[in-house]
């Protein structure tokens, strides 16, 4: 994992660990169990002196009821956490499955996990110590520290009256290293485990570069662990821990395991003192309030001071500036108490405590300035979000993303008027505009409307597509750099259109492969160069004709066929194009060592899957088209199939979760028979008009008839007021 760039959904880990901490485990044991002679006598002979095995044995079980009792402490209140996600990449929206771990800690049915578990989530199912399937909402997420809240629906338990087990919160500052600590959760999204190791360090942070804390990053915009000492251990993680407590001896909660070590034998967990603040914020306000002093600082270390933190960059529109602190400056007090940052370990508690300041709030600072001392006073404001929301819009190809205050200073813009360009989809209006619309460009309007925001774009997109009369035309205005710059974007809606069919040919129902001149002279035959018959199509007229398999086709009507390469391939087919359908075609073929004429009446061309009628359910995630007759000559399919085929499905959409899979033939539909692409339409229109809970699908795969069941989810996932879903798509 490139600590610098992201933190993965699942994390990293190694069964080293806890080899390593079983090792010492026994060994402190056997060591305390022999007899000091041993350890005080060089000439001490271990033979005369046998291991008390009854007091091996003693401790053997007391470690194991203390690790027994701290695991069923916890256990119960462990879920399997699983997430559908909705990502935006180079320009289209993009669904998706994730897994992590999480706690229970409320018995409101408050959970507590990472926020890289959640990220992008749309959906949320957590699957209980009973195994229990509930639903979830989200009620607030951090990224600055990597948590979240989910709550789950009560409602949905099978017993009502039941009491939901949750786990208690310890102290994380109590821990030492060497402390014993068990990592819990849900690896590789399989049933609950446990792993024991001890603790390494304290107060680890993952973003040091040289004598500067650093910083982690999702990605370019949201930063992450800026005020996290994280807890070091070598108790086992692997992906789908994420999320999952780091349990001490007593069976508390002291970290949330966030992520592991490519190179195995680490793991990282959040500290529970800083987890039960945001997780009290979270569920209190659905976000973590925080103030802003816009100020990067920096450890004096290296800097030739003995106090201090050295102000290493200054906002020219924060708070900071507006106080008379500059770049250099070393701030000695806060609030008439001394600070000092002499190690980077000590930055995020620094950062943390400013951060927990009232928004608004007047803080006294004592500024060194060459030599001199300056009493200043700093009036807070608040710190948002590093990243804003995005939505797609699809007829344009474009995903665009609302302007924080921190895109604007990273992107150096006067400020946060407009909508970023985060992507443009290949092929879309976007893409081939002339100029073309580019990541990072700036949209200001859009037909002469003013786009200051995300909201300006939707509400103006929504009335574009609602309009029967819309011109086809749509005139953007958009910055790039210092370049202000005009574009037409073509809107062409063909979603669903199908493709214009062939008019229908003179065709001969074969497949034949090109015989060229080396291949000829190996069969030895070498004037037989042409194009050997390798299948005659069942139910054709070829089929009643006096063509054989193996036969090498030299001329039609005397028209030779000689190949001078595979590029020539199709040269067969061509040829019989160009003549009539019902015609009676002379074909020369070599058979064995002879040159035969055989007569074959020329049919109508058969459609191929380009040319036959598509259905798209965007509910389902769902494309399929009507089947040919090459589909039931390549399956071996009786010519009496019917059905529709599943050309293709959307990750994560419903059809995919009901296990719906490429190359299906879809036979009925709750039901009710599917024989071409106006039932399958009829039949998906009527699910939409009845919104049932479970639909049956019945499909052929391979040789064998499947029942698949889609639980398709018809009701909106809804967010809480301060929970607003980050990232949404207009169709």
């Amino acid at each position: 994992m490139p600590v610098m760039q992201q933190i993965p959904a699942t994390t990293l880990g190694s069964h080293r660990g806890i080899k390593f901490a079983t090792k010492i485990l026994l060994l402190l044991v056997i060591m305390a169990c022999l007899p000091s002679p041993l350890l005080a006598d060089t000439k001490y002979n271990p033979i005369n002196s046998p291991i008390n095995r009854e007091k091996v044995d003693q401790l053997r079980i007391d470690l194991r009821e203390m690790v027994t009792s701290a695991r069923d402490r916890v256990f119960p209140s462990l879920v399997n956490i699983q997430v559908l996600t909705s990502r935006y990449r180079q320009g289209k929206e993009y669904k998706g499955q994730a897994v992590g771990s999480g706690t229970i800690i409320s018995p409101e049915g408050y959970v507590l996990t990472n926020y890289h578990v959640v990220r992008n989530g749309r959906k949320f199912i957590c699957t209980l110590a009973n195994k229990q399937e509930v639903s979830a909402v989200l009620v607030g997420e951090d990224p600055l520290t990597d948590l979240a809240i989910l709550k789950l629906n009560l409602e949905e338990l099978e017993d009502k009256g039941i009491n939901l087990s949750y786990a208690v919160l310890g102290d994380s500052e109590a821990m030492v290293i060497g402390d014993t600590v068990m990592s819990m959760g849900s690896p590789w999204a399989l049933s609950r485990s446990v792993t024991l190791g001890i603790v390494s360090n304290t107060d680890r942070i993952l973003a040091r570069s040289g004598d500067d804390a650093g910083e982690m990053r999702f990605n370019r915009d949201q930063r992450t662990g800026i005020f996290t000492h994280w807890i070091q251990h070598d108790s086992a993680i692997s992906p789908g821990n994420s999320g999952g407590p780091l349990v001490n001896l007593k069976g508390e909660v002291i970290g949330i395991n966030a992520m592991g070590s490519s190179q195995g034998g680490m793991g990282f967990a959040i500290p529970s003192n800083l987890a039960s603040k945001i997780a009290t914020d979270l569920i209190e306000h659905g976000r973590v309030p925080r103030s802003w002093f816009g100020w990067k600082l920096k450890p004096i270390k290296k800097s030739g001071y003995t106090e201090g933190v050295l102000v290493n960059s200054v906002d020219e529109q924060g708070p900071a500036a507006a106080a008379g602190i500059q770049a250099g400056d070393i701030i000695v007090s806060i609030d008439e108490q001394p600070v000092t940052v002499w190690f980077p370990e000590e930055e995020p508690l620094l950062l943390a405590r400013l951060a927990s300041y009232p928004v608004g709030a007047k803080v006294k600072l004592t500024r060194q300035r060459g030599g001199k001392l300056a009493q200043l006073t700093l009036v807070t404001e608040t710190l948002e979000a590093d990243r804003g929301k995005a939505s797609s819009f699809r007829k344009w190809g474009i995903v665009a993303i609302e302007i924080t205050q921190s895109m604007a200073r990273n992107r150096r813009l006067a400020d946060t008027s407009g909508v970023l360009v985060k992507g443009i989809r290949s092929g879309s209006p976007a893409q081939i505009a002339e100029p073309s619309l580019f990541r990072d460009d700036v949209i200001i309007a859009i037909n002469g409307q003013t786009v200051n925001s995300l909201a300006d774009m939707v509400v103006v997109y929504e009335k574009m597509d609602q309009d029967v009369n819309t011109q086809q035309e749509v005139l953007f205005e958009f910055a790039r750099r210092s370049r202000n710059l005009l574009t037409l974007l073509k809107i062409q809606n063909n979603e669903g259109k199908n493709l214009t069919r062939e008019v229908s040919k003179a065709w001969i129902g074969i497949a034949v492969q090109p015989v060229l001149s080396n291949l000829a002279g190996h069969l030895g035959r070498p004037a037989a160069v042409g194009f050997r018959i390798t299948r005659i199509y069942p139910e054709t007229l070829a089929e009643q004709s006096k063509l054989q398999p193996g036969d090498i086709i030299l001329a039609i009507n005397d028209r030779q066929l000689r190949p001078q390469g595979m590029q020539d391939s199709g040269m067969l087919h061509r040829q019989v194009r160009r003549l009539e359908v019902g015609e009676v075609a002379r074909v020369s073929v070599m058979r064995g060592d002879s040159e035969i004429e055989v007569d074959v009446t020329l049919e109508r061309t058969r459609l191929t899957s380009a040319e036959v009628k598509r259905e798209i359910n965007k509910d389902f995630g769902i494309t399929v088209r009507e089947i040919t007759f090459f589909d039931r000559d390549e399956n071996r399919w009786p010519s009496h199939t019917t059905g529709v085929l599943v050309e293709d499905v959307e990750q994560a959409g419903w059809a995919q979760l009901g296990n719906i899979r490429n190359r299906d033939l879809i036979l009925k539909i709750n039901g009710q028979r599917i024989e071409n692409t106006t039932q399958f339409r009829t039949a998906m229109e009527s699910l939409t008009l009845k919104k049932q809970e479970r639909v049956t699908v019945v499909v052929l795969r391979g040789v064998e008839t499947r029942y698949q069941y889609l639980e398709p989810d018809w009701v909106p996932q809804v967010t809480g007021p301060s929970t607003k879903s980050t990232e949404t798509e207009k169709s």
